[in-house]
């Protein structure tokens, strides 16, 4: 099961016990997720989706909060991917009208859904909650928080979204609004908005679940961060200590380490020894011992010396090719001087 159908779920069990709070979820269902149409002659209100949960609490809301008894039909049928889709059906225009003007919505623009008649009861916070919770089931969903963090909300038109996030606004939470195709999406990608969102719509085992998922994503980053630190510093530590052995083993077979001052012969030889310690370790094996930015320093100047031998070598390997072209160019002026003669 999804994550998003667990949140689903677990809404879809929440039943408010204020009249006005059943009203206002109910409200939402329809106004997000609610259909006109016709069947077998007669006007029909619809609401459909992939969700059992969703569909159970609107008939069940129907019924309690508007008495309806012998107008509805439920109806499931296989849809795409191996799911189904279930229905929930109100016909006759006498029933739909009272029922709109009991969610205080009517019909909007062509093409947008409903609209709704009046905005005083969203001066209550748990009227607001309640509309938010039907707005979840009717039109929410929200992605595996193992791999990223995104909720949203898919509307039929732009009022819808734009009402939504005035909702969102009045608990302190920023929505973000986009087009996409020919519906308007309100939508979250933080962990922190989608927590507390969860707090807002009353479920908290889904929130209990994703602050854990939360934490051990957070561990895991943290650990993976860390491990990628100390690798780089093993390889810097490593890359040191090769050049460290280049370097004396280059003075030992160019002029030899007894030419060296007592206190960096010393410490060559350790290090020769002991080629893959680190340097604090190395510092303990001099006498008298010696700390790691002294054992450091030794090393640098050794460093600096086979440098310089180096420099010097490479200067004579110069030298001598400049005297081997000399003397060929004068060994070619006398065969071509005694040719012309």
């Amino acid at each position: 099961m999804s994550f998003s159908s667990q949140v689903k779920d677990e809404l879809s069990r929440v039943m408010p016990e204020s009249h006005k709070q059943r009203i206002a979820e109910l409200s939402a269902l329809i106004f997000l997720a609610g259909r006109r149409g016709v069947s077998n002659g007669l006007p029909c209100l619809t609401l459909s989706g992939e969700h059992a949960g969703t569909a159970r609490k609107y008939f069940t809301l129907l019924k309690k909060t508007y008495r309806i008894k012998d107008d509805l039909a439920v109806s499931k049928r296989a849809a795409g991917g191996g799911g189904h889709s279930y229905s929930v059906t109100l016909c006759g225009e006498t029933e739909i009208a009272g029922v709109l003007r009991y969610c205080l919505l009517a019909d909007g623009p062509e093409g947008q859904g409903f609209v709704l008649t009046e905005r005083a009861w969203m001066q209550e916070s748990g009227l607001r909650r309640a509309f938010l919770r039907g707005a979840f089931l009717a039109a929410g969903s929200i992605s595996d928080p193992e791999k990223f963090y995104h909720l949203e909300f898919v509307c039929q038109g732009q009022r819808q979204a734009e009402f939504l996030r005035e909702l969102f606004i009045s608990f302190d939470t920023a929505a973000g609004i986009v087009p996409r195709k020919h519906s308007w999406i309100v939508y979250f990608k933080g962990s922190d908005q989608i927590v507390e969102l969860l707090g807002i719509m009353e479920a908290p085992a889904a929130l209990m679940e994703l602050e854990n998922i939360r934490i051990m994503k957070e561990m895991r980053n943290s650990v993976n961060r860390r491990v990628n630190c100390e690798t780089a510093n093993i390889s810097k530590t490593v890359s040191a200590a090769v050049k460290q052995l280049s370097d004396i083993e280059y003075i030992r077979d160019t002029e030899g380490l007894e030419l060296l001052p007592k206190n960096l012969a010393e410490v060559a030889e350790v290090r020769l020894r002991y080629p893959e310690v680190p340097l604090k370790e190395l510092g303990q094996y001099l006498n008298p011992a010696v700390g790691k930015s002294g054992v450091n320093h030794r090393l640098r100047k050794l460093s600096e010396y086979a440098e310089q031998l180096r420099g010097k070598a490479d200067a004579g390997v110069e030298a001598e090719d400049t005297d081997a072209l000399s003397q060929g160019g004068k060994h070619d002026q006398e065969i071509y001087g005694s040719k012309s003669q």
